[in-house]
């Protein structure tokens, strides 16, 4: 998929916002859609035919529900629909799965379903759920994401934010989520996933915003079908009336400090979150390396070379994952540690994590299988692999020979996802690996103007600081692309 210039910058800014810790999501319906779950027009269904009206006719369904709740004297029939509609088995989207495993921790949303705080959950994250006004005054400890349930959920369904009394009575019973999200919109950056931009509450809040901040409203982002002709059976008259509406709509929405981002197909929502998902983890490098020989590097100079590359990647705001590799294991760990606590401002724990492999087992999986395991682990939350040296000794015939653990790192950096980077340079298993990528770039790099650069990477008259630098251009380029 080719992005728009529009697109490119909402990557740019959005995962800034997600590194900043600045980036929440606001989710609607045609969220939870593919999923199986219905929208409003067809969870009203039932109830526009029980008072003689045609849902297909209807704009106003707030006003629909509430024609219900006037002819019936009550809301018990949409409170059943709600629970048995919300609470049926359905599977999860693509798009609730990979918003789960981004490092995001504000959740907004209409929905009365429960996709987002499963799907979190699903992934070891705490969620903090806030239902009810009540639940605004305390907080989960620990959590590590907080979920807004705007207009309720349905486990309290006649409490749930639906007719026309909901909405006017809205600024009384639930003033505090509006006071709430008034202070996200004006903080964070939101992505509206799913939404119409027709809810009366929200547009309320987004005007009092705009009045107040003018000109120095936050950007936010919403993702929004292009008007198809297809959609409307070729019939033109209807295609450029809907092709109208939606540039004014896509105008109005920027007195909102709201950039509208035009897809062709849904499908290619999925596709750019998972794009942002990519870019987000080659913040975190997993750092591949091993030496029993340092060859003509030498010990002094190989110990240097490493502890100054993982000493580099923390300064260039890098996360750095590594397996304690035999012989400089320790030299980055001192070097990231050097960095770390030079800053003062950093957590080791979030930014380092260097963890030794088991070398003896009792249990009953193989040692080999756990390594491969723990590799496979690793090498799940990380975007970029470096690899460095990879050697070992043979402890029966004594001799050097190349590390079959860094070709098992490479291997799985590959099926992942992970962009590799060997520095050939450094020989044994490294130069291996970085003569494979050279001879197939397009597969396993595919940027071609970094080519020149991985070249570099194998010229043994590079000294330790070029090598480093080289590297560091090649993640900075990668982070953005």
């Amino acid at each position: 998929m080719i992005y728009s210039p529009s697109i490119k910058e909402f990557l740019r800014t959005y995962v800034k916002a997600i590194h900043d810790s600045n980036a929440a999501i606001f989710a609607g319906a045609g969220l939870s859609r593919p999923a199986g779950y219905v929208d409003w027009k067809e969870l009203l269904r039932g109830i526009a035919e029980d008072i003689q009206l045609d849902i297909d006719q209807e704009v106003d369904l707030i006003a629909l529900a509430q024609y219900h709740v006037n002819e019936f004297q009550g809301r018990g029939k949409i409170n059943q629909i709600l629970i048995e509609e919300f609470t049926k088995s359905v599977t999860t989207s693509h798009n609730h799965t990979i918003l789960s495993q981004l490092p995001i921790d504000t959740y907004w949303t209409t929905n009365y379903d429960h996709l987002i705080e499963s799907n979190l959950d699903a992934v070891g994250k705490k969620v903090d759920k806030k239902i009810t006004p009540q639940n605004l005054s305390y907080t989960v400890p620990g959590s590590d994401a907080t979920v807004y349930k705007m207009h309720g959920d349905s486990t309290l369904p006649h409490e749930a934010v639906l007719t026309r009394d909901d909405y006017e009575g809205y600024d009384q019973k639930r003033q505090l989520f509006s006071t709430a999200l008034r202070g996200d919109l004006v903080s964070k950056t939101f992505l509206f996933i799913g939404f119409s931009f027709d809810d009366p509450n929200l547009s309320q809040i987004l005007s009092r915003i705009r009045i107040l901040l003018n000109e120095n409203t936050r950007t936010h982002y919403c993702f929004m079908k292009k008007v198809n002709i297809n959609d409307f059976k070729n019939n033109e008259k209807e295609y450029h009336y809907a092709q109208i509406k939606q540039d004014l709509k896509i105008k109005d929405l920027m007195r909102y400090g709201i950039k509208v981002l035009l897809v062709d197909d849904y499908p290619d929502i999925t596709e750019i979150l998972q794009h942002i998902a990519s870019l987000v983890i080659r913040k975190n490098i997993f750092l591949s390396g091993s030496a029993s020989d340092y060859g003509e590097w030498a010990e002094k100079k190989t110990f240097e070379f490493s502890t100054s590359l993982s000493k580099n990647l923390i300064k260039n705001n890098n996360n750095i994952v590594s397996g304690f590799g035999l012989g400089i294991g320790s030299c980055i760990i001192s070097g990231a540690l050097e960095e770390l606590y030079s800053s003062q401002k950093n957590k080791v724990e979030e930014r380092l994590k260097c963890r030794p492999f088991p070398q003896i087992t009792t249990g009953q999986v193989p040692i080999a299988e756990l390594w491969t395991k723990y590799r496979e682990e690793m090498l799940s939350n990380v975007g970029i692999a470096v690899f460095i040296f990879g050697n070992k000794i043979n402890t029966e015939t004594k001799e050097v020979i190349a590390a079959n653990g860094m070709e098992e790192e490479f291997n799985i950096s590959i099926e992942n996802g992970v962009i590799p980077i060997p520095v050939g340079a450094t020989g044994f298993t490294s130069k291996a690996l970085w003569e494979k990528v050279i001879n197939n770039f397009e597969k396993y790099v595919g940027v071609e103007e970094l080519k020149p650069l991985y070249t570099d990477l194998g010229d043994e008259s590079k000294s330790p600081e070029e090598l480093i630098e080289i590297i560091v251009k090649i993640i900075n380029h990668l982070a953005k692309h």
